[in-house]
């Protein structure tokens, strides 16, 4: 399945190249709601909470009223997570908060899953160099993305893998790195970080693994499927 990606900055809908350089930016957030109307799910992340620049929490509730989202960015508490939750979201990612001191935070993790439910939760285990990277990218950690994997399975719903090396580039993604995610967990496992084209998304889909597509969409390079295609019963 592919997952439409609205990435908020500044009350804009923006799309960066490896999460530092900004390649596309537009106010004009109504007509990607209206063309994301229809998708089962949307992933939707405030870029200025997850860098503690501030937020974008009233567009974000505003879009979780028309679109069925799941939510990231700045979520670092259990109230946080409920927060988002009772304001519209489907489900909440976190990435940077699940770990501490170079590992897992398994006491923070299973406070969530007792709170929220694992159902709800999803965990973000960004890629870069093979390493976990958090912090926006910055801060990289000794764990692989595996390791990570294995240690949050108990705690949570689905993962978000982001393979950070391919973000952006619109060069196609690393099947290889997602099969090894895949076969490492039970859980539902989303892919992103690349993936531009619709043999790529028929490929994941194959694995049982759904893509979440940013940059291709907005370039034009990718479209969504017609009416009726790629929608859940």
């Amino acid at each position: 399945m592919l997952i439409p990606s609205i990435d908020l900055q500044g009350g804009r809908i923006v799309q960066l190249v490896q999460g530092e350089r900004l390649a596309i930016e537009t106010a004009n957030v109504d007509e990607w709601v209206d063309r994301f109307t229809g998708c089962p799910r949307v992933q939707l992340i405030d870029l200025d909470a997850a860098k503690e620049a501030g937020t974008n929490e009233d567009l974000i509730v505003a879009i979780c009223r028309r679109l069925p989202c799941r939510v990231g960015g700045g979520i670092r508490t259990v109230w946080r997570a409920r927060e988002m939750l009772d304001s519209g979201a489907n489900a909440v990612i976190l990435g940077s908060a699940l770990f501490r001191g170079g590992a897992v935070d398994t006491p923070f993790a299973a406070e969530l899953a007792g709170a929220v439910g694992p159902d709800r939760l999803i965990a973000a285990v960004d890629s870069r160099g093979g390493h976990v990277v958090v912090n926006g990218w910055r801060t990289q950690l000794p764990l692989t993305p595996i390791e990570a994997i294995c240690e949050l399975e108990p705690f949570v719903g689905e993962f978000l893998y982001t393979h950070v090396d391919r973000e952006g580039l619109m060069r196609g993604t690393d099947m290889d790195a997602i099969r090894a995610v895949r076969a490492a967990t039970t859980r539902a496992v989303t892919a992103a970080g690349g993936i531009t084209t619709s043999e790529e998304i028929a490929y994941l889909e194959s694995l049982g693994v759904d893509a979440v597509v940013g940059m291709a969409l907005y370039t034009g390079r990718l479209h969504l499927p017609d009416p009726g295609v790629n929608r859940e019963p």
